[in-house]
């Protein structure tokens, strides 16, 4: 696989100040700097955006849990350093990171992941005006969407990820931006991601991509020409679904006026959780490699077995978008999904004989999680809405943690066997 990796630009973050730096503060770019840049994606995740020098020798970043700072001379209400503002030193410490972790300008953390969904969508849209979003996307995205947007006067149309051809027909004069989902939740399509970029630059569009399925160690949105990147930091990100957080990682104006506007809507993260994100962050790498490899085997297993119709994960060479998948990223992710062939009673029985998987909502943690997405984190949808997407009541969606994958396939083997 040959997905970018790229440290050829000026990268924010990550490189080493001198000793004039104040303890309190995480390390920022300014004139006086050592040499010394962080290049590889491993070395980020530990050491991107951390204090230089160490607070008081400490190795790991402490928590600033202080709700309100001392007046500094702030030129405007944003530059307050106050914990609504996201803009603590624990925020500070995690903006300059993820944005190392993707070669982006800038990033902001966020209460959750819908807190960054709402929060870009109500910065850059306005009533009157109009976006394109791709037509499979996570079932609150999907609602807030359909729901909450038109009562502001924001309008939508759905689009085929696959079909650049049908895109043009779609523009409106007030059309801003085009939002699509890396590997879409729950069928994991991989939309022509490449050209949903040229599209962009073309009309003058901004390119939005929620990239949490994929997380930063298998593609990195900004090289490849995204404006924005969006993730649920809840997930991969953190890694131990013990917090709930979100992301907004891209071009450093879009991620101001997202940060202004979520200083008025109140969807900051608290001090600790940001810790803890830190902190999860640390072993992404390790733990995203381990869920590619054995996602993947889980994959074939699954592909393999007579009483599966179906799955769905670009990892597989059956995929029909492997070959853009393969080009575009460094590993296929720890989702799958896929269909029994006795439909929503096969996929019940199943459901209710798996040992090893919690059958619980959520994705991304050491821990396998599975569910029907009809019922979860699809309910929101109509069976009419469902249905003409694809997702069928007996799709039964994976999320493979860290166990060891012979457990989990001969867990599945026996489940399967009812």
């Amino acid at each position: 696989m040959c997905g970018k990796q790229s440290a050829s630009k000026t990268e924010r973050g990550y490189i080493l100040e001198d000793d004039k730096v104040s303890p309190l503060e995480p390390q920022t770019k300014g004139e006086n700097t050592l040499s010394k840049t962080f290049n590889r994606l491993e070395t980020k995740l530990i050491h991107a955006g951390g204090p230089v020098p160490p607070i008081q020798g400490a190795v790991t970043m402490p928590v600033f849990q202080s709700s309100t700072f001392l007046y500094e001379g702030a030129a405007s209400y944003h530059e307050l350093k106050y914990i609504r503002l996201n803009n603590t030193p624990n925020h500070a410490a995690l903006h300059q990171k993820l944005a190392a972790l993707e070669n982006a300008e800038a990033a902001l953390v966020t209460g959750s992941g819908m807190a960054a969904i709402s929060g870009t969508l109500l910065t850059l849209l306005g009533a009157g005006d109009h976006f394109l979003a791709q037509d499979c996307l996570y079932g609150g995205t999907h609602a807030f969407f359909t729901e909450d947007l038109p009562a502001l006067g924001i309008e939508f149309d759905f689009v085929d990820g696959d079909d650049p051809g049908s895109w043009e027909a779609r523009l409106r004069p007030t059309t801003r931006l085009f939002y699509v989902e890396t590997m879409t939740n729950p069928l994991l399509q991989v939309g022509d991601l490449k050209a949903v970029v040229e599209f962009c630059k073309r009309h003058d569009l901004i390119s939005i991509i929620d990239n949490t399925f994929a997380s930063p160690v298998n593609f990195r949105p900004p090289e490849w020409g995204f404006d924005l990147s969006i993730h649920s930091g809840t997930k991969y990100l953190n890694g131990h679904s013990d917090i709930v957080a979100g992301a907004v990682i891209g071009r450093a104006d879009l991620v101001e006026g997202i940060t202004h506007k979520l200083n008025h809507l109140g969807g900051s993260l608290d001090p600790h959780a940001c810790f803890l994100l830190d902190r999860g962050l640390k072993t992404l790498a390790v733990r995203m490699r381990y869920h590619n490899e054995s996602a993947l085997q889980i994959a074939r297993f699954l592909e393999g077995h007579p009483a599966v119709q179906r799955v769905n994960y670009p990892g597989l060479e059956g995929h029909p978008a492997h070959g853009r998948a393969t080009e575009l990223f460094d590993g296929f992710s720890g989702m799958l999904s896929f269909e029994l062939k006795g439909g929503v009673e096969a996929a019940e029985r199943f459901m209710e004989r798996i040992r090893i998987p919690f059958v619980a909502p959520s994705l991304g943690g050491v821990e396998s999680l599975i569910t029907r997405p009809a019922i979860t984190s699809h309910s929101s949808l109509s069976p009419e809405q469902r249905r003409e997407l694809g997702i069928s009541d007996s799709l039964i969606r994976l999320s493979v943690g860290l166990e060891a994958t012979a457990d989990l396939i001969e867990d599945l083997d026996q489940a399967l066997g009812a």
